[in-house]
């Protein structure tokens, strides 16, 4: 796959739209900045009075917030006085439709209520690689919606990257091997790590998952004892359904073993062999993913993120495809919950 000309002339035209600034809104109740002038996002949105209503100010102004969310691909919402997992499920609805439930998994989440979920039920001393929502799966949420109930003490934050910028960065032999030979994605469950294939479908019966699985374009394969084994191809590489820009959208580095803390990794190499491993990542033709390869890719991950500390009622929204997510690791109690929304496929890239 070649990157068309057209589609160059269009980062570049769009990429220099990023670099403008923005100020105070029309109509003087909103401040719109940057949260750091050199970076692209996230694009902070916070009122200049008190008692503005985020849901009603958001109702009114929806295709100004869809315009800043193409253009960033990441805005934080600051300041609004959102005090409640009920608010933040109502701006939701209201910026982006009804939330989606949280399928084809691969964190383990718990429910606050509906479909707001905790953001991960990892343990606080480990950090979660920056990675694009269901990006290894057959459909995926375009919209991802963060709240903070309440910082940590320390640490915390979720790290974004702009994925353009990552598909700019990474060395073009790379992206075009990818492009190509694209991603395969091997999952065993039921061995005693990670998530059973129960909690992953959202399902116990066998024939709703393989009813799945044919759907989704996953290869199964049932082991001894009801353990479970898949394989899935998926691009590495897509195409965003409004900009047409290209941005790198997979889950190659995160799910590989050699991104995992090393303590973790050392525990599963011992227990596993690597085809037994929960979760790792080969190029589509199933050949291995060179180490220079994938260490260049986490690099150019950490080279694009952006930290910033949580404030308790942030709310910040992502364009799924625009901007990838992480997590730090923290000290304290933190509790922020994740919604969901806007469905797409790969079907049509």
């Amino acid at each position: 796959m070649k990157i068309p000309d057209s589609s160059k002339s269009n980062l570049k035209s769009l990429s220099a739209f990023r670099r403008q600034h923005v100020s105070v809104s029309a109509d003087k109740l909103i401040e719109v900045r940057p949260l750091f002038p050199e970076k692209s996002l996230p694009l902070v949105i916070q009122p200049t009075v008190d008692a503005v209503n985020l849901v009603a100010w958001a109702a009114n102004n929806q295709d100004l917030i869809a315009t800043y969310l193409l253009k960033h691909g990441a805005i934080l919402f600051r300041n609004f006085q959102v005090s409640s997992v009920a608010h933040f499920e109502q701006f939701i609805r209201t910026v982006a439709g009804e939330l989606l439930e949280y399928h084809d998994r691969s964190s383990p989440r718990s429910t606050v209520q509906g479909n707001i979920y905790t953001s991960t039920d990892h343990p606080a001393n480990q950090s979660i690689f920056l990675h694009s929502e269901n990006s290894y799966a057959a459909s995926w949420p375009l919209k991802l919606f963060f709240f903070c109930v309440k910082p940590a003490i320390q640490g915390g934050e979720t790290p974004i990257a702009d994925t353009r910028k990552l598909f700019e960065r990474i060395a073009p032999k790379i992206r075009d091997c990818f492009i190509q030979k694209q991603v395969m994605y091997v999952r065993n469950f039921g061995d005693g790590f990670g998530l059973p294939w129960q909690t992953v479908f959202q399902t116990t019966e066998k024939a709703v998952l393989e009813t799945f699985c044919r759907s989704n374009n996953i290869e199964f394969e049932w082991k001894v004892g009801d353990r479970l084994k898949t394989r899935q191809v998926r691009p590495a590489v897509a195409k965003h359904p409004r900009t047409g820009e290209l941005v790198w959208f997979n889950h190659a580095a995160f799910f590989h073993v050699s991104t995992l803390e090393p303590t973790i990794r050392d525990e599963l190499l011992a227990e596993f062999q690597e085809e037994d491993l929960p979760h790792n990542t080969y190029y589509g033709d199933g050949s291995p993913i060179e180490p220079a390869v994938l260490d260049e890719i986490r690099q150019v991950y950490r080279q694009e993120m952006v930290i910033f500390p949580w404030q308790a009622g942030d709310i910040l929204m992502l364009d799924n495809m625009l901007a990838a997510h992480g997590r730090m690791p923290f000290v304290g109690s933190r509790q922020n919950v994740v919604g969901m929304a806007e469905i797409f496929s790969n079907r049509g890239i």
